[in-house]
């Protein structure tokens, strides 16, 4: 039976420091240069779909109507990928405009839309009405973070809950504040803690009451077929909820291919009501011809339809699986009993979100550096890269070999373990 930290004496954290210190010397005389820092697919994943490299051919790249999809045109993508996406997202084609190779070009693209425009031609542009703020429910996405803060606006932080975020404070914020005009949300095994709203917290969203007539819910379905295991978790359709009701125009969806097929090469989609989509393709129609016509015609070739995705989406799932479970079976073995530290066990997305005593992250962040593992820059899962609590760090286990894994979990454990007996002794 392991002891907790928090009821060893001082003697007792002295000693373990010892002990730690000379396991963590150890590490560092070994050189290692492991990055656990960013959810990339492995060289393994990327394999996976080589084949979609062969799939078309010069005398072979024309739509079921004909046209050619090396010349220009078409510019909301062409009818077999429109389908495509309409499908493994359960709404319909009309309400799906294809971007390029990945969906963070599509949101900028639509937050710089609303702040040079406005959400619609009844709207004042975004970047006239003073200052703009978005919820942020948090621990989120840094690049959703990065985006409002290189356009100047105005982040809330908003505490995520094992439902979603907590909603009586969105609520709250967006029913009281006309500034408030947006909100970010990663639905289904949010980056990083691979939450899945519920049933409860979808209907919630679809049905806000918000000051400002041009707020938005930018909807990021990142991780849609994601899943890790046979029960993968489900999410509601929010444009079931919200469409013929006062918010069917309320939600920006946004979805990729970039962890299915070539994360440098894939597909993106914006996806919302057909007023949404007809405001996007005025401004779209002056920023570009078309996207890549050639790039879908092959993403659709080589899938066929979504439950080809899902079948891609399972030989992923058996590459990535074992390597969570490396890293949840060393935070269970080495971490689990000594109050030190708490984290999720997500049953889909690419992250395990760790949450260490509050005051170390930082800490473990700078041992970890100091051993030759990389990790996702504490702090950045929080607006302006701040943590309130310094608690919050994001494993990305996709990345690394199983063995580097394995040596980089050595390594964090060690780190934590370290950091918490120096913040429990400094007291």
């Amino acid at each position: 039976m392991k002891k907790s930290y928090k009821t060893m004496t001082r003697p007792e954290l002295e000693a373990e420091i010892v002990s730690l210190r000379a396991a963590y010397d150890a590490k560092v005389k070994k050189g290692l240069k492991l990055d656990m820092s960013r959810g990339k697919p492995s060289t393994e994943q990327l394999d996976l779909s080589n084949e979609m490299l062969t799939v078309l051919h010069g005398d072979d790249c024309k739509t079921e109507t004909g046209f050619d999809v090396r010349n220009y045109g078409v510019l909301a993508g062409i009818p077999e990928a429109r389908r495509f996406i309409a499908e493994l997202c359960s709404v319909s084609p009309e309400n799906v405009i294809m971007g390029g190779s990945a969906s963070l070009e599509v949101m900028y693209n639509a937050l710089m839309r609303a702040m040079i425009f406005g959400v619609d031609k009844e709207s004042e542009p975004w970047a006239k009405q003073g200052k703009i703020k978005f919820l942020c429910p948090a621990p989120g996405y840094d690049r959703h973070f990065g985006m409002c803060q290189d356009l100047c606006i105005e982040m809330i932080n908003i505490k995520m809950t094992d439902e979603g975020p907590d909603m009586d404070e969105v609520e709250r914020l967006v029913a009281s504040d006309s500034s408030v005009k947006g909100m970010w949300c990663v639905p289904k095994y949010s980056n990083p803690d691979g939450v899945t709203y519920s049933e409860k917290t979808v209907r919630r969203i679809a049905d806000l009451d918000h000051a400002a007539p041009d707020f938005r819910v930018f909807w990021d379905n990142a991780y849609i077929v994601h899943d890790l295991t046979d029960t993968p978790d489900e999410l509601i359709n929010i444009f079931d909820l919200t469409r013929g009701t006062k918010n069917e125009d309320m939600v920006y969806m946004f979805v990729s291919t970039a962890k299915i097929s070539f994360p440098g090469a894939g597909i993106s989609a914006f996806i919302s009501s057909e007023k949404n989509v007809a405001e996007a393709l005025s401004h779209i129609n002056f920023q570009t011809i078309s996207y890549d016509k050639i790039n879908q015609l092959r993403h659709v070739r080589y899938f066929g339809n979504a439950d080809g995705v899902r079948e891609h989406m399972k030989r992923h799932a058996s590459i990535l699986y074992p390597k969570f479970k490396i890293v949840l079976d060393a935070l269970d073995s080495e971490l689990g009993g000594l109050d030190v530290a708490e984290w999720r066990r997500p049953n889909g997305g690419y992250f395990v979100s760790f949450y260490a005593m509050p005051g170390t992250a930082k800490r473990i962040g700078e041992l970890c550096k100091g051993a030759g593992v990389t990790l996702t820059s504490v702090g950045a899962t929080y607006p302006y890269g701040v943590d309130p609590d310094d608690s919050n760090i994001r494993i990305a286990p996709s990345y690394p070999t199983t063995e580097e894994l394995k040596a980089a979990m050595e390594v964090f454990v060690i780190c934590v373990r370290l950091a918490a007996a120096e913040k429990l002794l400094s007291k």
